[in-house]
């Protein structure tokens, strides 16, 4: 008995611990999920960091925050729609432009990520990858990001115009305080825009790992 436990907590007793795919190596299972990671950041990178990749499509293109929309009513009324449209366009230009940035840093949490990182996220939910990402890369991302966004948003002239009626409404509660500079709005929507992606990627690989064209993919999630 005491021969059989030190086996099953021993190291590399994952595979003799676990049920399904217990025919999976551990280096498989997380040579799977690094496949699986690398498909998805590349998936998310390549569809969002072109023209667009966030204003053409409405899952992820940047609008103004809600409390905001009532003042573009407002514009547009006065014959200034034009503007509204200009600032929006450049808002999610600017995050088509910083998306590209991601790719290295997302391969970098790849290659970092220990066997035990991935057979956590092997046995997670339908994001558990998905948030493994985040939580490695959301704020070096954050940091990489804000300077593309600041280029892009200076040559907009409602770009002003937001941070100063936005600054007021977040003094009401209206905005949240992170949201209340045009910049920094920018940037976190384009992480969430970001991760998003890749989560529907992981979920595509998780449902149908087959489709994914990848033998290992096929071995370690077809088994779950």
């Amino acid at each position: 008995m005491r021969r059989r436990l030190f086996m099953l907590f021993a190291p590399g007793a994952f595979a003799v611990s676990m049920p399904a795919w217990a025919g999976v190596s551990e280096t498989d299972a997380a040579s799977g999920i690094r496949a699986a990671l690398e498909k998805g950041a590349g998936y998310a990178v390549d569809t969002l960091g072109r023209q667009d990749g966030f204003l053409g499509n409405p899952s992820v293109r940047i609008d103004l925050p809600e409390s905001l929309r009532g003042a573009a009513k407002l514009l547009r009324a006065t014959g200034q729609g034009s503007r509204v449209d200009e600032l929006v366009t450049a808002m999610n230009r600017a995050a088509e432009a910083a998306v590209p940035q991601a790719r290295d840093l997302l391969v970098g949490a790849v290659r970092d990520m220990s066997v035990e990182d991935g057979l956590r996220i092997l046995r997670g939910g339908d994001d558990a990858a998905t948030r493994f990402f985040e939580t490695k890369t959301r704020d070096p991302l954050g940091t990489r990001f804000l300077p593309i966004v600041q280029q892009a948003t200076r040559k907009v002239s409602l770009a002003a115009k937001y941070n100063a009626v936005a600054g007021k409404a977040a003094g009401f509660g209206l905005v949240k305080r992170e949201d209340a500079n045009i910049d920094s709005y920018v940037t976190g929507k384009a992480l969430d825009g970001l991760y998003r992606m890749i989560g529907e990627e992981e979920k595509k690989i998780r449902q149908d790992p087959a489709a994914a064209g990848s033998a290992l993919l096929k071995k370690v999630f077809g088994g779950l």
